[in-house]
């Protein structure tokens, strides 16, 4: 790995930013909407900003806050105003995208303690990463696995070679036309993972988003204490072919009777 694919952070752009996972009283800066600064764009309740502790050298970090109400999340919206959050979080990505202004743009959400995030509030992160390709380490094979639903429009399946593991959600649609669909299946797959798996005993995930070709995959990943395995030796794991295949059951019967597609 060369010093071209590691982001610096800045430790003196941290000082001083907000935290409410650990400490719910404290500030919460995504509700104090009148004092948001460098707002680039807004629709309804949803407000795109730039970032205001920006921690990674060459960068260009921004924020969509997703609603207005503090505890909200994917898990709790209305099939409306998921799919109105996932319309928007994809129209702000293709505009970074669009302007040709970075080596290349991540999307990605932190929900709870283990995510790596520091506001409960409900927002995604998109990033212009001005040197470095953030998917040079992703391969194909991390987006394939053992099929959940499979149909002409959307497949969802569990990593059988996940980047991190030990689970790893990912939700493939062929066609942008069916963002409403990788929605849907995304808000029912989140509510599965912080409400049925692993008997409720997660309650922190990550989504990121990727393209590749006219495909867009998103993943979701129940986010746990990291392996050390993955952090000294970058080794990930998968849980056994039999706790996957019950999983992919559990997950098919919520989309199936949960799900508004």
């Amino acid at each position: 790995m060369s010093n071209k694919d590691v982001l610096i952070f800045e430790i003196e752009q941290a000082k001083g930013k907000p935290e409410n996972f650990r400490h719910a009283d404290n500030y919460c800066p995504f509700c104090d909407t009148d004092n948001l600064t460098n707002i680039i764009d807004k629709k309804g309740d949803m407000i795109w900003l730039e970032n205001k502790f920006k921690t990674l050298r060459n960068t260009n970090q921004t924020v969509l806050i997703e609603s207005a109400n503090h505890e909200d999340d994917i898990s709790t919206y209305s099939v409306s105003k998921n799919r109105e959050v996932f319309q928007y979080i994809f129209h702000c990505w293709n505009d970074m995208i669009q302007s040709n202004k970075y080596k290349s743009v991540l999307m990605y959400k932190n929900f709870g303690l283990m995510s790596g995030g520091s506001l409960r509030h409900p927002h995604f992160q998109i990033v212009g990463l001005n040197d470095v390709d953030g998917y040079k380490h992703t391969e194909p094979e991390n987006f394939t696995g053992m099929n959940v639903w499979d149909d002409e429009h959307i497949n969802v399946n569990i990593s059988e070679k996940p980047i991190m593991g030990f689970v790893e959600f990912n939700i493939i649609i062929h066609d942008l036309k069916y963002i409403d669909n990788l929605a849907e299946f995304a808000r029912v797959t989140v509510k599965y993972v912080l409400s049925d798996f692993y008997e409720g005993r997660c309650n922190s995930y990550n989504i990121f988003f990727y393209k590749t070709g006219s495909e867009v995959v998103c993943k979701i990943v129940p986010r746990f204490v990291v392996s050390p395995y993955f952090v000294g030796y970058r080794l990930s794991q998968k849980d056994g072919d039999e706790q996957l295949t019950e999983i992919s059951g559990v997950l098919l019967d919520k989309l199936k009777n949960e799900s508004n597609k």
